[in-house]
């Protein structure tokens, strides 16, 4: 249906048409409608190969660090596939739309998949015995403005920073279809040993025009990589020269479902230090709207937290078997691990021993370094001075950690709203939007990092392989978002709770962010939708506590790391996610619905007494959580003993239980507070969770009410906030 809405900057638009049954596998751009015909007079197929031409490579400081990244994804362009071959279905179609949908999953902008000519290899390159390849495009992102520091930062690396992408979603999609027992290597411009302009005319992404190739939607602006393999997969016939005139009435409106040329418009006309979402609406407060005790906050061990603690086997034998495993025994997420963990050594390394006098200006350098953060992929950007208490006080060894740097720079990754939208929340997919976010949030502040070192600036990515500073606190100082009813989980008005965290520490002189306030503690004290939903009840049906200082809905995180550590049918869980109404899409192609809901919601905050009891019953009336089966693009395999099965146990299936209602008074939540945490230098010795003393500990717990009149009162800090001490100190 077309309507005509609100822009999300005030003016008008005339929109869409909803993209709910367009099958997620067909990408973003609305390929199928171009026209197509078989490779003419065999003109790709029959000509001869080229020799590899390699692309200038620029030496600028941030062209290196590019290219640092891009060498490191490629130590995982090859393998040997698993023992033996995983059960997918004979139909090639249908192993298609996995492929592809993982591709786009991981942010391609376009993928074709054609056969294997000989011509397609390289002159003198030894061709492995592969008969399919799987052409990834990436668009070049958008130069900043030529008054912004980032345009000389950045020049001369587009490209480069498209191929870097594009050859890190190969590496992953090759690395899946290894895990199910094929053989599939990785290729770009400078390794492999194919020729990508060949491939993407084949596999019906470009087209040949006075010597080059041109995509009908991005033109030149894009970077290829490809996926040479012998899994036997549907192709796509090449593009018709007529092809070349597609964005027409039906692109701009998105027909179809796809993208709308307007939206992509809209987006392309927002300064690039700002992100496609306007934050810049959402009013900013001086505090975050919890309440932080921030002298009371303690400074608790990376061993306290609950998945660390599983590994140490404090959660018994059954929960530190799984941990191992829990998040990636799916292809896909297998895939994506091993480059998670290759760029953990990359997050420290040289700071240039002369800072550059350009980055004087800290007005300027937060412009510039959101803008960066933007042009390799961050979805929402925002800085903050770090507090004492963000900071870990231990490292997993037991070290102890000195705040080393004054700014974070807050990243916010999507998990993906169409995957989610195919999702239960809780099934074979659920991992790998957790290990795809994570993954994106590394490469994006590691090579931001390494970039600010080769200019004279301590930079240190702090991802969730590694991180020496908790995200939450920091996420709500950046401006990003509100403390939500799912506890320790920030939701932002835009995305929802559907995003993971990275952080990007620094001394570079910036401009911190203010917290935002969008009336969401209003919200979630009214709605109880993701309690409602939470498939083993860890998230609090009633009202807000303190908890070691911050006032919050403590979700009982022994019952919810158990469940998402040993959940047999699927892979961890991100339910809570899939079932908020604020899980949605805020675009000019989202539903005019969502569109009028969400600017209410940020700009008239006054009727929420009114919209809020209206909405979340609306909410449940729409069927938002329940499953799209066109979203749905993954296959449901487990790998058992490093070899991909049928799920043993099937997959979750669930969807809304509208008339579950529970007593909140009846609701028990286990609290383990500092006092009750591991010591700090207890690094591999067990200490085993006490789930009795946790529910007792309740009784210990403070109302917000209670907290403030105990501190006007000037009564001291309760004990349970203080940390166990450690060992060593014990002993002496």
């Amino acid at each position: 249906m077309l309507h005509t809405v609100l822009r999300l900057d005030g003016s008008a638009a005339v929109i869409f048409f909803s993209n709910a049954t367009r099958p997620y596998h067909l990408g973003p751009y609305p390929l199928e409608r171009l026209p197509r015909e078989p490779d003419p007079g065999g003109r790709e197929r029959g000509s001869e190969s080229v020799v590899r031409r390699v692309p200038a490579r620029t030496d600028s400081p941030f062209g290196a660090a590019v290219r640092r990244y891009h060498d490191l994804f490629r130590r995982f362009r090859a393998g040997e596939p698993a023992p033996a071959r995983a059960p997918v279905p004979a139909d090639r179609a249908r192993r298609t739309v996995d492929i592809k949908g993982a591709a786009y999953f991981l942010d391609a902008g376009q993928v074709g998949i054609c056969r294997i000519a000989p011509s397609c290899w390289l002159n003198g390159a030894s061709a492995p015995a592969h008969t399919h390849a799987v052409v990834i495009l990436v668009e070049h992102p958008r130069l900043p403005e030529a008054d912004n520091p980032a345009r000389a930062w950045v020049e001369g690396c587009v490209a480069a920073t498209a191929a870097m992408r594009a050859f890190e979603i190969a590496a992953c999609i090759a690395g899946q279809i290894r895990q199910m027992g094929f053989a599939a290597e990785a290729h770009d411009a400078e390794t492999g040993g194919v020729d990508l302009d060949r491939l993407a005319v084949l596999a019906g992404l470009a087209i040949r025009r006075d010597g080059d190739i041109v995509n009908p939607y991005t033109g030149s602006d894009f970077s290829l990589a490809a996926v040479t393999t012998n899994y036997e997969l549907a192709t796509d016939e090449p593009l018709a020269a007529r092809a070349l005139d597609a964005k027409g009435i039906a692109y701009w409106l998105g027909i179809g479902g796809a993208v709308s040329g307007i939206e992509r418009l809209r987006q392309a006309h927002r300064p690039t230090h700002l992100s496609r979402y306007p934050m810049e609406t959402v009013r900013r407060v001086d505090r975050p709207t919890t309440l932080i005790l921030e002298d009371e906050v303690p400074r608790v061990p990376k061993r306290a937290a609950f998945f660390e603690r599983a590994l140490k086997g404090d959660l018994g034998d059954k929960a530190q078997k799984e941990r191992w495993r829990f998040a990636y025994k799916h292809p896909l997420p297998a895939a994506m691990i091993n480059l998670i963990r290759g760029m953990v050594p990359m997050q420290n390394g040289q700071v240039a021993e002369r800072a550059d006098p350009g980055c004087a200006d800290p007005e300027a350098n937060t412009r510039a370094l959101k803008s960066l953060s933007y042009f390799l992929g961050s979805d929402l950007t925002g800085i903050c001075e770090i507090p004492a208490y963000a900071w870990f006080s231990h490292k997993e060894d037991g070290t102890p950690i000195e705040p080393y740097h004054r700014y974070a720079v807050v990243m916010l990754i999507d998990q993906g709203y169409e995957t989610m939208e195919g999702a239960s929340g809780d099934d074979f997919i659920s991992g790998a939007q957790s290990m795809r976010a994570y993954l994106r949030g590394a490469e994006i502040a590691g090579v931001m990092a390494d970039f600010l070192r080769s200019l004279g600036f301590p930079a240190r990515p702090q991802t969730n392989a590694d991180s020496d500073v908790l995200h939450i606190p920091l996420i709500l100082w950046a401006g990003l978002g509100e403390l939500s009813r799912i506890g320790e989980l920030v939701l932002n008005p835009f995305v929802g709770p559907r995003f993971k965290s990275v952080v990007m520490t620094t001394d570079l002189p910036l401009v911190p962010d203010r917290p935002v306030d969008f009336g969401l503690q209003y919200f979630c004290s009214n709605c109880r939708k993701c309690a409602r939903e939470c498939p083993c009840d860890a998230i609090p049906f009633g009202g807000k506590v303190m908890f070691n200082g911050y006032e919050i809905w403590k979700p009982d995180v022994d019952r919810c790391t158990r469940y998402r550590l040993t959940n047999k049918r699927g892979l961890a869980c991100g339910r809570c996610m899939k079932t908020c109404p604020l899980n949605k899409v805020v675009t000019l192609d989202g539903p005019l619905y969502t569109q009028i809901a969400s600017w209410l919601g940020i700009n008239a905050m006054w009727l929420k007494p009114l919209l809020v009891p209206v909405a979340t019953r609306l909410d449940d009336w729409l069927g938002h959580g329940v499953r799209n089966p066109h979203k749905k693009w993954w296959l449901d395999l487990e790998i058992v003993d490093g070899i991909c099965v049928a799920a043993p146990h099937g997959a979750n299936e669930r969807d809304l239980d509208v008339h579950r209602r529970v007593d909140p008074a009846k609701h028990k939540v286990a609290y383990f507070h500092a006092d009750m945490m591991p010591p700090p230098d207890a690094a591999d010795a067990p200490f085993p969770v006490d789930r009795k003393a946790g529910l007792a500990a309740a009784a210990r717990v403070e109302t917000p009410a209670q907290a403030r009149a105990r501190k006007a009162r000037g009564d001291p800090v309760p004990l349970h906030y203080y940390p166990a001490r450690p060992l060593a100190d014990r002993r002496n």
